[in-house]
């Protein structure tokens, strides 16, 4: 038996084995990690076919936060081309859990080894660009990593250029062109950052600013898939209105936008 530590990609293998297992499909094309207040924009995508705990596969933890489900679904969707089938994972493990960086993107390992070619992230975030409305989906199109870390060790260089896919950015504005794009920074957490910091990052360029994606992001680049992130702006960043943050907002204004986010991903499936 594979250790998520000292084996991670071959934790991923068996894990995607006891997908297809449960699920009784050989493999699914593409793959979607639901963030903070994600979870009702699923209901657009139909009834899944099955959906079973995280803890039933191989390498995956238990959910600590609350708004993170901890279940993974499997759906049949009519795509443009044929059915697709996806899969979809209600929560994330983030880096100040403080697990590691492993069970952080074991998700987006799984996902590729299930046969995914396309991961879909998804997240909660700050809008640090002051153009940005509560409620808004922005598309990620680079990142800022203030963690200083990465899922990739030894001399495994990985070109970063295209690692949010300007093909697939390109599909959604077809559909949406009302749609922005912006450069995330990913923030360890979990305090949220001070006006001063938030003054630094917009020095830097940039828009937006979270806890999650950008590990997962690198890891299922690295192994071959294309990446689309795409933020939902829950709260102003600490400083640019005044008010306090809570996780209590970032829940509230992902139920107030689940709508929208469930036709966008629709939309984003069909496409692909």
């Amino acid at each position: 038996m594979s250790d998520l530590y000292s084996d991670p990609l071959g934790t991923a293998v068996l894990a995607a084995a006891k997908i297809a297992e449960i699920t009784g499909k050989p493999k699914h094309d593409v793959a979607l990690v639901m963030g903070s207040g994600w979870m009702p924009a699923t209901d657009a995508l139909g009834k899944p076919t099955h959906e079973f705990p995280v803890t039933d596969v191989p390498g995956f933890p238990a959910p600590t936060v609350v708004g993170h489900g901890g279940l993974i679904r499997s759906y049949e969707i009519d795509g443009a081309n044929g059915k697709i089938q996806a899969l979809v994972f209600l929560g994330r493990t983030h880096l100040y859990e403080g697990k590691g960086l492993e069970p952080v993107v074991h998700g987006a390992r799984t996902a590729v080894k299930a046969g995914c070619k396309v991961i879909v992230l998804t997240n909660a975030c700050g809008g640090i660009n002051r153009d940005y409305k509560v409620g808004q989906p922005v598309l990620i199109r680079d990142h800022i990593s203030m963690t200083a870390t990465s899922p990739l060790i030894g001399a495994d260089f990985v070109d970063l250029t295209d690692l949010y896919s300007k093909r697939i950015r390109e599909l959604i504005k077809r559909e949406d062109p009302s749609l922005a794009e912006g450069v995330y920074v990913h923030w360890r957490g979990p305090a949220y950052e001070t006006p001063a910091e938030i003054n630094m990052l917009r020095t830097v360029g940039a828009d937006l600013v979270g806890m999650s994606t950008v590990p997962e992001a690198i890891a299922a680049h690295a192994l071959g898939a294309e990446v689309l992130g795409i933020s939902l702006v829950t709260n102003a960043a600490a400083g640019v209105t005044g008010e306090k943050l809570s996780h209590t907002e970032v829940m509230e204004a992902g139920k107030a936008a689940a709508g929208r986010m469930g036709e966008l991903l629709a939309k984003v499936l069909k496409q692909l």
